[in-house]
C-alpha cells in the first residue's frame, strides 16, 4: 500500500470539483474519480447528469459507489498532509490580535499569509498551498491578508467588486455595469488602481517634502538657538567686562576717599601731639621753676635770697595756649567731590568702553565681501581678488547690462543680504572722497543717482577732504574727531537699522533707523572720482579683527 501511495501525485488524490483531498471517492463510468457528495450535489444541480471533466452523458443515473483503494489512499494522505500541517504550524506564527486568521485552520488559528479574491478566505502557509501549486486556484488573485472579504462582494449583485466607477468614484461589480452605470466611466481597479497610486505617490513625495522642510526649519531655530546662546555668552562677557572695569573704578575711588579722609585724621593727630608735647615740655620747666621758687622762699640766708631774687623773678619763655585748638578736621563736602570725581570718571569710562563694546558685538556677525564686476562703472579698477576699487582714467569696453552703473563710480557687491546681521569694514585711508553702505537690490543704476534711502541707499560719504555727511533726507553733516582711516558697515535687517563705525577709535559714526529694506541688501562702494590722482587710493575691503 505504501508502495502504491508513492505512485499517486497529490494532484491525483484531489477532487477536481472542491480542489481538496478525495472524502469517500467514487469512480463513474467515464473513469475519472470525485467526492461522492461532490457530484451527487453536483448532478443534483445540473441536468442532463455529465462528467464535470470530460462532458460525458449519463442516463440513467449512475450508481455511485466508494472507490476503496482511492479511499485509502486519500486517507493516507491525509494523514500525511496533517502531520506536515502540524510541523509547519509549529513554525508558523499564532495569529495575534489585530492581525487576520487563517480561515480553514482549526484548533489552533495561524496568521494568514495571504487572502483570495476568489476564494473569499484568507490562507496561512499551509493552507495557501493548493494556490500557489493547483493549476485552477493559480489564476484566483491573492492579496495581502484582509478581513472582511465578503466587504469585497457587491451587495446588490453578491458578485466581485472587480471595477470601478469613475463618475461616482465606488467600487461596482460586472453587472453594476448594466444597469445604474450603465452610462458611466467605468474601469478595472486595477487601472484605477495605478492611477491612485500615482497620486499616492505624488502626495507622499510632497509630504516628504513638507516633512524635509520642517526638518530644515527645526535646523534653522536650533541654529538660531545656538547663535543666541553664542549671542548671550558674548553679551555676558562684555558685561562683565565693562562693569568690572567700572567696579574697579568704584573700587578705586573708595579707596583714595578712605585714604583722604585718614590723611586728615593723621594730620590732627600729629598736631594735637605737637602741641601736647610743647605743653608737656613747658609744664617741665614751669615744675622746675616752682621748685626753685618753693627752696628759695625757704631759705634763711637772706643775702642769698635778695641776690637770686633777681634772676629768679624773671618769666619763663612761655606761650599764650588760650587760641591754641585742636579742631576735628572737616570731612565736609568730602565724598560729594568724590563722587563728582567719581561720575567724571566714569563717564569718560564709559565713552570709552561702551564704543568698544558695542563695535565687539557687532564684529561677531563679519561677512566676507567681495566686489561684483558687472556692476562697477566702465572706468572703475577691480583687484583681482574683488576686495579693491579706484577710479580709472580709461573707460574699458563692457557690456551695459542692467545691474551696471553706467555714470557713477559706484559698485555693489556679490554678496546680498535678506535678513539677519551682517558686518564688514573698508579702509578709506589716503581718500579725499567716497561713499560707503548698502543698497537695495531694486535701485536705478543708470544716470545720477541721489544715494539716499528714499532711492534705495543708506550710506554716508566724504566731500572736501574733512566733509563728512550721512545720506539722509535732508543730508546730517557728522562732527567726527578724527578722519576714519577704516569704517565698518552693520546692518540688522529685522530691526531696520544700518550702522557705521570708526573702527581704529571704536566709534559710532552715524545709524539710521526705521529703514524701509522690503528686498534684497548689497554692500554699496563709490571710490569717487580720481580728482587728478588726488583721490587715487582704493577702497579696501579689509578683514575684520575684533576689537580687544
Amino acid at each position: 500500500m505504501s508502495a502504491a501511495s508513492c505512485l499517486l501525485t497529490e494532484d491525483q488524490l484531489l477532487c477536481s470539483i472542491c480542489l481538496d483531498v478525495f472524502t469517500d471517492p467514487v469512480t463513474i463510468p467515464c473513469g475519472h474519480n470525485f467526492c461522492k457528495a461532490c457530484i451527487s450535489a453536483h448532478w443534483d444541480r445540473n441536468v442532463p447528469l455529465k462528467c464535470p471533466n470530460c462532458n460525458k452523458v449519463f442516463f440513467p443515473r449512475p450508481e455511485l459507489l466508494v472507490n476503496t483503494f482511492i479511499s485509502e489512499m486519500a486517507a493516507q494522505f491525509r494523514q500525511s498532509a496533517q502531520q506536515k500541517a502540524s510541523s509547519r504550524s509549529s513554525e508558523q506564527q499564532v495569529v495575534k490580535p489585530g492581525e487576520v486568521p487563517c480561515d480553514v485552520c482549526t484548533g489552533t488559528r495561524l496568521k494568514a499569509l495571504k487572502s483570495c479574491e476568489v476564494c473569499l478566505e484568507s490562507y496561512c502557509e499551509t493552507h495557501l498551498e493548493p494556490h500557489l501549486t493547483k493549476k485552477g486556484l493559480k489564476r484566483h488573485q491573492l492579496i495581502d491578508p484582509v478581513e472582511n472579504l465578503e466587504g469585497r462582494m457587491c451587495v446588490k449583485h453578491d458578485k466581485l467588486l472587480e471595477l470601478f466607477c469613475k463618475t461616482d468614484q465606488v467600487c461596482v461589480c460586472m453587472l453594476c455595469t448594466y444597469s445604474e452605470h450603465k452610462t458611466h466611466d467605468v474601469v478595472p481597479l486595477k487601472e484605477e488602481n495605478e492611477g491612485k497610486k500615482a497620486e499616492l505617490g505624488k502626495t507622499e513625495a510632497e509630504i516628504q517634502q513638507m516633512i524635509q522642510k520642517r526638518r530644515l526649519k527645526i535646523q534653522e531655530m536650533n541654529h538660531s538657538v545656538e547663535l543666541s546662546k553664542e549671542g548671550t555668552d558674548r553679551e555676558i562677557a562684555d558685561g562683565v567686562q565693562f562693569f568690572t572695569a567700572l567696579k574697579e573704578s568704584v573700587e578705586r575711588s573708595q579707596a583714595e576717599l578712605i585714604v583722604t579722609i585718614k590723611e586728615k585724621q593723621r594730620e590732627t593727630e600729629e598736631q594735637a601731639e605737637g602741641f601736647i608735647k610743647e605743653l608737656e615740655q613747658e609744664i617741665s620747666e614751669l615744675k622746675k621753676r616752682s621748685s626753685e621758687v618753693e627752696q628759695l622762699s625757704r631759705s634763711e640766708d637772706q643775702l642769698h635770697l635778695l641776690q637770686s631774687f633777681t634772676s629768679l623773678n624773671a618769666a619763663p619763655p612761655t606761650k599764650n595756649w588760650t587760641e591754641v585748638r585742636v579742631r576735628p578736621p572737616s570731612y565736609e563736602g568730602t565724598v560729594r567731590i568724590a563722587v563728582t570725581q567719581l561720575e567724571e570718571t566714569l563717564s569718560k569710562q564709559m565713552k570709552k568702553l561702551l564704543p568698544e563694546v558695542e563695535l565687539k558685538r557687532v564684529q561677531q556677525y563679519k561677512v566676507d565681501v567681495t566686489l561684483d564686476p558687472d556692476t562697477a562703472l566702465p572706468y572703475l579698477i577691480l583687484s583681482d581678488d574683488g576686495k579693491q576699487v579706484k577710479d580709472g582714467v580709461v573707460k574699458k569696453n563692457l557690456p551695459d547690462n542692467p545691474e551696471r552703473f553706467d555714470l557713477c563710480p559706484c559698485v555693489l557687491a556679490k554678496q546680498s543680504f535678506f535678513s539677519g546681521r551682517f558686518y564688514y569694514e573698508v579702509r578709506v585711508k589716503g581718500k579725499t572722497k567716497w561713499d560707503l553702505g548698502v543698497a537695495r537690490e531694486s535701485i536705478n543704476r543708470k544716470g545720477i543717482i541721489s544715494g539716499t534711502p528714499e532711492d534705495g541707499y543708506w550710506a554716508i560719504v566724504l566731500r572736501n577732504e574733512n566733509e563728512y555727511q550721512a545720506l539722509a533726507d535732508p543730508p546730517v553733516r557728522l562732527s567726527l574727531k578724527s578722519q576714519p582711516e577704516k569704517v565698518g558697515v552693520f546692518v540688522d535687517y529685522e530691526e531696520s537699522l544700518v550702522s557705521f563705525y570708526d573702527v581704529d577709535a571704536a566709534a559710532l559714526i552715524y545709524s539710521f533707523t526705521g529703514c524701509y529694506f522690503k528686498d534684497k541688501l548689497y554692500p554699496y562702494f563709490c571710490p569717487c572720482k580720481n580728482d587728478g590722482g588726488k583721490n587715487s587710493a582704493p577702497m579696501i575691503i579689509s578683514p575684520v579683527n575684533h576689537t580687544e
